[in-house]
């Protein structure tokens, strides 16, 4: 029965529900670490293998551990002649991340001892999953578009290949670092609910990939993985620099979300969002000029006025990524791509400390009832 001395935090907001070394979110003062390091630095100093490595680990690697780590994803980023058949028999209504989902899930097939938890294997399971997450999307794309698939290329990096391996030729320089910082900044982000999901997974000690097959399809929910997408589709919705102002009104006066602005963690600027806009703003010739970035950079000036929100890092993402030529449906794909490290870096902290994740409900439905036979209910 209903326990009036109890209350609910409906989606778990402000519950305490683990410790972490992974990062720190400081919403107050807009301030994003990862083990210990700050996020944005990490963004423009770093590289998505060297975050990598830091958020599994705990500490940045040497040189001969980095070079280690890079060696291990290149032996991991192809993929096999069962995959490629397997993404090939995929119905074409499969989006990309049912594609990643169904994937990941036969991953667990060729692993020879899935039910290993231990760290070692984990690791080396967790480097076989961020190597191969671009590879997949990038190959499942290209088959239904009617392209070849194309392999990676082990002298580009993990976030060059990417754009490679779906468009087919190499990225210019700015593309490739764009990319790569993206990935940077939502590698990790707490628990988020991808992520929380992917540790009560773990929790009742089921494998890597059935966690990340949980992570996978809870990322894919509209309210979670999808706002960088809707966000640009807003953009192009728009059209021109002129109609912003009108939009923004328009949308808020009958009680719509602009997609991409507030947070429920940050009550100040989102510092990803800072960056990304000052990258996008300090590119003079290669993409500030297109009109969805000027569009952007207006509708954030308006909604700030009209409402004093922030834009998340959505907002900025999907410009960017816009711009470097990917398609909207793999917006949420590259967003899977990035939270790969941070999936498997939660899930790895869960199994080392575990205790199965059982929160209680408070019941409201009715009274105790009796049961009667069907011929006798009216």
């Amino acid at each position: 029965m209903w326990d009036s001395e109890t209350s609910v935090s409906r989606g778990l907001a402000g519950v305490v529900a683990a410790t972490t070394k992974i990062s720190l979110i400081d919403g107050q003062n807009g301030k994003l670490f990862y083990c210990g390091y700050d996020a944005i630095e990490l963004a423009r100093r770093s590289c998505y293998e060297e975050v990598a490595y830091l958020l599994l680990n705990g500490e940045l690697p040497t040189v001969a551990e980095l070079d280690a780590f890079k060696q291990l994803l290149r032996e991991n980023r192809g993929l096999s002649p069962f995959m490629l058949d397997l993404l090939h028999a995929l119905p074409g209504a499969h989006t990309p991340m049912d594609a990643l989902r169904t994937a990941v899930s036969s991953m667990s097939a060729t692993d020879s001892s899935p039910s290993d938890l231990s760290r070692p294997a984990n690791l080396k399971r967790a480097a076989r999953l961020i190597a191969q997450f671009p590879t997949l999307v990038s190959a499942h794309w290209r088959m239904h578009q009617g392209e070849s698939p194309i392999a990676p290329d082990p002298n580009l990096g993990h976030a060059a290949n990417f754009a490679y391996m779906l468009f087919g030729r190499q990225p210019k320089d700015y593309e490739a670092r764009f990319l790569d910082i993206a990935l940077i900044l939502m590698a990790e982000h707490g628990l988020n609910a991808s992520t929380f999901a992917a540790r009560v997974t773990a929790s009742t000690l089921a494998d890597i990939y059935a966690a990340f097959c949980t992570a996978i399809g809870t990322l894919n929910g509209p309210l979670h993985g999808a706002a960088n997408a809707e966000a640009m589709k807003m953009l192009l919705e728009v059209g021109r620099i002129e109609e912003v102002e009108g939009y923004v009104r328009g949308q808020l006066s009958i009680g719509k979300r602009i997609m991409g602005f507030g947070h429920r963690v940050y009550k100040t600027a989102d510092p990803r969002a800072v960056l990304l806009r000052q990258m996008l703003a300090d590119l003079n010739g290669a993409v500030s000029s297109l009109p969805w970035t000027r569009m952007a950079m207006a509708i954030e000036d308006e909604v700030h006025k009209q409402k004093g929100l922030y834009p998340n890092v959505d907002f900025y993402c999907a410009p960017m990524l816009y711009s470097i030529g990917f398609p909207i449906e793999m917006f949420t794909p590259i967003f899977a791509c990035s939270r790969t490290v941070g999936w498997a870096a939660h899930v790895l902290e869960q199994y080392s400390d575990n205790r199965l994740i059982r929160p209680s409900a408070i019941y409201n439905g009715p009274e105790a009832r009796e049961y009667a036979p069907i011929e006798q209910r009216g």
